[in-house]
């Protein structure tokens, strides 16, 4: 059984690394990473993800741009996106689930339990 893959999109270099790092040590991820929405729409349609994990607040093109943009491209819709976002008010998280995102991880996250929040993010469907 090969790995799973995920794209994280975030354009802090810091938060890339510890993302890639925890998700690929504690989850057993293969990790691709973008710096920004652009990137990250290429990626995900040149190398199909199993899931998608986006940061909310980028500069240029925002992960609800993001998000939209993957969810119109018939090569990417179907895949799975999980949101991380240093707003974690309760508005936003109606906002965000009714677009039928994954799931929402709020920053900051907690390095330990990052692989486990994805996998329950992602086996609800």
């Amino acid at each position: 059984m090969t790995s799973k893959q995920i794209l994280v999109i975030d354009d802090e270099d810091d938060i890339r690394q510890l993302i890639q790092t925890c998700l690929e040590i504690m989850g057993g991820w293969k990790v691709l990473t973008a710096t920004s929405g652009n990137q990250g729409l290429f990626l995900a349609q040149s190398s199909q993800p199993d899931a998608i994990l986006l940061d909310v607040m980028m500069p240029d093109m925002d992960g609800l741009t993001t998000f939209q943009k993957l969810q119109a491209n018939q090569i990417t819709k179907h895949i799975p996106v999980i949101f991380l976002t240093a707003r974690g008010r309760n508005n936003d998280k109606s906002l965000f689930n009714n677009l039928g995102v994954r799931g929402i991880i709020s920053k900051p996250f907690n390095p330990q339990k990052l692989a486990v929040q994805v996998a329950a993010a992602l086996s609800l469907s």
